[in-house]
C-alpha cells in the first residue's frame, strides 16, 4: 500500500514562555509538549502534539507512557485515510488520556491530507474565508501590568483580548484593561474562580465594560450555578470545563450560550468536530480554544476554525520559542489559504 505508515515517532520538549502566565489556579513559566511524526512509506510525514494538562487529569509523563501503545495502534491499522477505525482504536488504547489521543489524531489527519497534496480544510470542504479572528489572552497580573500587555497586543493586531480573572481585584484589573484597549473586543475567563452569586453581581460591571462573554466563571460540576449565571446575568456565558466533549453539550445546552471546544480535552480532531456538530445542534455558538500549546497541535485546530463563531488559538504565541511553525495568524486573524497541504505545519 502506497500510504502506508512505516514509522511512528515522538519526542518531548519543555519550552519556555517569553512571560508568566497566571489564571484562577496558578502560574505558568513553561509547557512540555510532546510531538508526533507519522511517516509513510514515501517519506512523507504528518505532525501532531499534545500539550497535556493537569486539570484533565494528564502530564507529560503520562502522555509519554501511553503513545507506544497508540502509535502501535496506528500503524496496526496502517493506512491514515482510515480515520474511523484509528479513532475507535484510540479510544479504546486510551480512553482516558485526550491530550495523547489528541497528538496522534493531528497528526494522522496531517499525513492524510499530506498524502493528497491538499490542506486539511479543503478535505472537510471547509471555506477558509469563514475562519473567526482569534483573541490573545491577557493572564492575571498586577493592574498596571495587565493595561500593558493590552497595549501591546493591540499594538501587535490583536483586537479581541481574552482576560483572565478570579482574585480580589477583578474589577480594578479589567478597568485597567480597558484602559489599556479601549476599541478592542473583551472577553473574560475566570476559570471557574467564582461562585454563582458572585458572578451573577460581576456581570454588571463586565458588561459597563462592554465584554462580549463570560467563560466559565463556576466551577465546573455546578451546572445549576452555571445556569443561574447565563439567566440572571448581563452578558453571555461560555462553559469550558463543564463541556469537555460532545457528551457534554446535552448538560449545559440551557447553562450556556458558548460551548468551548479544544482537542486536549475531547481527544483530537474528530472528537473535536462532532462536539461543534452536536452544539450547533443544541442551537449554541462555539469558540475553538487551545492550551499553552506548539504549533505542531494548534494547526491542527486552526483547520476547525470556518466551523466556529470564535476562536481564541494564541497558545503557540506565548512561548518564547517554537519548536514548529504553523497556520499563520496575522493581526489575530487566521489565514488558511497559506496553508499548502496537511495542517500546514512545518
Amino acid at each position: 500500500m502506497a500510504r502506508a505508515i512505516t514509522d511512528a515517532r515522538f519526542e518531548r520538549h519543555t519550552l519556555a514562555l517569553s512571560e508568566s502566565f497566571t489564571i484562577s489556579r496558578g502560574t505558568t513559566e513553561e509547557t512540555t509538549v510532546l510531538t508526533v511524526e507519522l511517516e509513510d512509506d514515501s517519506g512523507r510525514v504528518g505532525v501532531g502534539a499534545a500539550g497535556p494538562s493537569a486539570y484533565y487529569g494528564e502530564t507529560a509523563d503520562s502522555v509519554a507512557e501511553t503513545l507506544p501503545a497508540l502509535l502501535e495502534a496506528v500503524t496496526g491499522v496502517g493506512d491514515p485515510h482510515a480515520q474511523q477505525v484509528i479513532a475507535e482504536r484510540l479510544v479504546e488504547v486510551a480512553p482516558a488520556q485526550a491530550a495523547a489521543r489528541a497528538a496522534v489524531s493531528i497528526a494522522v489527519h496531517d499525513l492524510a491530507a499530506t498524502q493528497v497534496g491538499e490542506p486539511l480544510y479543503r478535505r472537510w470542504g471547509l471555506d477558509p474565508e469563514r475562519t473567526p479572528q482569534s483573541s490573545y489572552t491577557v493572564p492575571i497580573n498586577s493592574p498596571e501590568e495587565m493595561r500593558d500587555r493590552a497595549r501591546r497586543a493591540v499594538e501587535r493586531g490583536f483586537d479581541v483580548l481574552k482576560v483572565k480573572l478570579g482574585t480580589d481585584a477583578d474589577r480594578e484589573r479589567l478597568r485597567a484593561v480597558r484602559e489599556g484597549a479601549p476599541e478592542a473586543r473583551i472577553r473574560v475567563d475566570a476559570n471557574c474562580a467564582w461562585t454563582a452569586g458572585e458572578a451573577v453581581d460581576n456581570t454588571a460591571w463586565l458588561a459597563e465594560c462592554g465584554v462580549e462573554f463570560l467563560e466559565q466563571p463556576v466551577a465546573a460540576d455546578d451546572i445549576e450555578g452555571l445556569r443561574r449565571v447565563s439567566v440572571e446575568g448581563a452578558v453571555p456565558v461560555a462553559a469550558d470545563e463543564s463541556c469537555v466533549t460532545a457528551a457534554d453539550v446535552g448538560t449545559v445546552a440551557d447553562a450556556a450560550d458558548v460551548v468551548v471546544v479544544k482537542l486536549m480535552k475531547c481527544g483530537g480532531l474528530r472528537p473535536a468536530k462532532h462536539q461543534i456538530l452536536a452544539a450547533k445542534a443544541a442551537g449554541l455558538d462555539v469558540m475553538l480554544g487551545c492550551m499553552i500549546e506548539s504549533s505542531a497541535s494548534i494547526a491542527g485546530a486552526c483547520q476547525l476554525a470556518p466551523l466556529v463563531e470564535y476562536a481564541d488559538l494564541d497558545g503557540a504565541l506565548l512561548l518564547a520559542e517554537d519548536i514548529y511553525d504553523g497556520c499563520v495568524l496575522s493581526d489575530g486573524r487566521l489565514d488558511l489559504t497559506a496553508v499548502e497541504s496537511g495542517t500546514g505545519v512545518r
